[in-house]
C-alpha cells in the first residue's frame, strides 16, 4: 500500500493542473495494474476538506458529494472509512465544522463515550460533550 499526501488527492479530485493529474493518473492506474490500493489517512481527508472548501470554494454538499464517490472506488483504501462515512452524515445534518465530525466519529470508534468541547456548536453534535 502507498500512501497519498493532500495534494496529490486534490490534483486527482479538481484536475486543476493537467501535468499533474496526468501524473496522479498514472500513479492510479500503476496502483491499480500491481494491485496495490492507495492509502488516504483521515489528516488527508480533513485538509482536503479544507483545501476544498478554501481554495477551490467548493459547497457542503458539493463536497460531501466528492467524498462519497471517493469512498465508492476501488483503488483508494482509507483510515477508519467507517468514521469517514459517519463523519460525512453528521456533517451533513449539523452546522459545525467537517473536522470536529471526523474527531468525534473517530474518538467514538476508538471507544471515547464522547468527545469533550468547549465550543458550544459542537456540543449539539450526539458525539460531543460540554466540559464541566
Amino acid at each position: 500500500m502507498l500512501g497519498v499526501d493532500t495534494n496529490v488527492l486534490v490534483r486527482y479530485l479538481t484536475g486543476d493542473d493537467e501535468a499533474q493529474f496526468a501524473r496522479v493518473r498514472r500513479l492510479i492506474e500503476r496502483s491499480t495494474e500491481g494491485d496495490e490500493a492507495l492509502f488516504v489517512s483521515l489528516l488527508v481527508v480533513q485538509e482536503t476538506e479544507w483545501v476544498l472548501r478554501s481554495r477551490y470554494r467548493l459547497t457542503k454538499p458539493r463536497i460531501i458529494e466528492t467524498f462519497s464517490a471517493l469512498l465508492d472506488t476501488v483503488e483508494v483504501a482509507f483510515e477508519d472509512e467507517p468514521a469517514l462515512e459517519e463523519a460525512l452524515v453528521v456533517w451533513r445534518d449539523n452546522h459545525t465544522d467537517f473536522s470536529n465530525c471526523l474527531i468525534g466519529t473517530h474518538n467514538r470508534r476508538a471507544g471515547c463515550h464522547a468527545t469533550a468541547t468547549i465550543d458550544e456548536r459542537v456540543r449539539m453534535v450526539d458525539s460531543f460533550t460540554d466540559v464541566e
